[in-house]
């Protein structure tokens, strides 16, 4: 099958090159020469793990193309995945001027029945904008399809390679027909592709992170009230973790959710529901505790150390939102570095793949490490932030003979306190 991608980042990235590796011709179109250009050579912008050998690959064998030039990929293609950004305005509503432009070029060049897929999380309702826009450009017949990504920073190969369900929504069978067979591939396992409306499969991919966004702050929330009844989250955890109505995934206290899904599609949903004349109160309470949860790190820190940190230093491990991702978007990092400095402390960072993202954050404010033994030199304590495999299992003689003062913050509960205590070190993790 032809299929066209519209957008380089991160999904489109993602599912083009993905598409390819199960035998399609793909051609993805971006607008920025430079970003095509490089993906030619086999250079990718964002770090996914196994992303770059699949792209080398695919480009290689020929499967894979990267273009600037729209209008021959749309007259050349089967099915066309609009996913470019929907970035978050300041009133809580995704932008769509992209996808409307791809809609406007889709709808300009059509020379034949196309599906056109909306890759990109985008409010409800938005499937029948983009096929009200291409249809005022063109008099061909098309199908505008919702098809969801369901995609985690870090391991986005194998959640499209083997997904727990594909969510299309399409209003006419010969749609749904080339989606399921474009998709049979990744389902022989037996995983469902779960066939709908187009505007309950918009609502779906919302639902599903509104729902785990919460898991997170309600997880934080039990970790807030653990700390201040002298109970322990980790039992907490485990105890309601192991009730199958329940269960583990998403409910592990931490310094709090960040990335660019969970924020920015929390805000996209409420406003929804306020344009519906409903305010969503839960998803309110879940954003409110979590802009409070990315506070309790530098909290931390300050219980330890003072309020004032001027001629303190501060080391910090772990930049990116999650391990596995340089994507700073939203990371509680930022909230916890921007205090300190606010404070008058010097921090010292380091991270595996964040460091370039974190730099044009930053800048030279903050003294930038590869090393992570080298960040803790002189430190007054060491706060860990990204639960990167690397950092699960150090030195901690190591660290104490480099530290000025033996002070830790645990904001993912990698490391026990017992051990630590034992070091000589004084041990704060979250909710515990």
């Amino acid at each position: 099958m032809k299929i066209a991608v519209f957008g380089a980042g991160y999904v489109g990235l993602v599912a083009g090159t993905c598409f390819a590796e199960s035998g399609n011709d793909v051609t993805i179109i971006d607008v920025d020469a430079e970003r095509v250009a490089s993906l030619l050579a086999g250079q990718v912008p964002i770090y996914e793990p196994g992303l770059e050998e699949l792209v080398k690959r695919n480009v290689t064998e020929e499967r894979l193309v990267f273009t600037t030039n729209a209008p021959e990929a749309v007259r050349q293609t089967d099915v066309a995945f609009i996913a470019v950004g929907t970035p978050m305005g300041d009133d809580g509503e995704a932008d769509l001027r992209y996808v409307m432009a791809v809609a406007k070029t889709i709808g300009e060049n059509l020379n034949g029945y196309t599906v056109i897929v909306d890759k990109s999380t985008v409010p409800v309702g938005t499937a029948d904008r983009v096929r009200e826009e291409i249809a005022a450009h063109t008099s061909h017949e098309f199908d505008v399809v919702s098809n969801p990504e369901f995609l985690k920073e870090g391991a986005a190969i194998d959640d499209f390679m083997k997904p727990d369900r594909v969510v299309i929504g399409a209003s006419s069978k010969r749609a749904m027909e080339i989606m399921a067979d474009l998709y049979a591939p990744f389902v022989r396992t037996n995983k469902p592709i779960l066939m709908m409306d187009p505007r309950s499969a918009e609502l779906t991919k919302y639902a599903a992170n509104a729902m785990l966004a919460t898991r997170i702050s309600f997880m934080n929330e039990m970790a807030r009230l653990c700390e201040l009844v002298g109970a322990n989250a980790e039992h907490i955890r485990k105890g309601i973790g192991t009730d199958s109505r329940i269960g583990f995934p998403f409910l592990f206290p931490g310094p709090g959710y960040g990335g660019s899904c969970f924020p920015k599609d929390l805000q996209a949903l409420m406003r929804t529901g306020r344009e519906a004349g409903y305010e969503p109160q839960i998803l309110r309470a879940a954003e409110k505790v979590n802009q409070e949860q990315k506070a309790r790190l530098c909290a931390k820190v300050r219980s330890r150390l003072g309020d004032d940190l001027t001629g303190k230093v501060i080391a910090v491990w772990g930049l990116a939102f999650k391990a596995n991702t340089d994507d700073m978007r939203e990371a509680p990092a930022i909230v916890l570095i921007n205090e300190l400095l606010e404070r008058g402390a010097t921090v010292n960072a380091t991270d595996p793949e964040a460091l370039d993202n974190s730099r044009q954050i930053f800048g030279d404010r903050v003294h930038w490490f590869d090393r992570n033994y080298d960040a803790v030199n002189g430190a007054d304590a060491l706060v860990l932030v990204t639960e990167w495999n690397e950092y699960r299992r150090p030195n901690f003689r190591l660290i104490k003979e480099r530290m000025r003062a033996p002070h830790i913050i645990d904001g993912r509960n990698i490391w026990g306190r017992a051990a630590l205590e034992e070091y000589g070190f004084s041990y704060d993790g979250i909710g515990m």
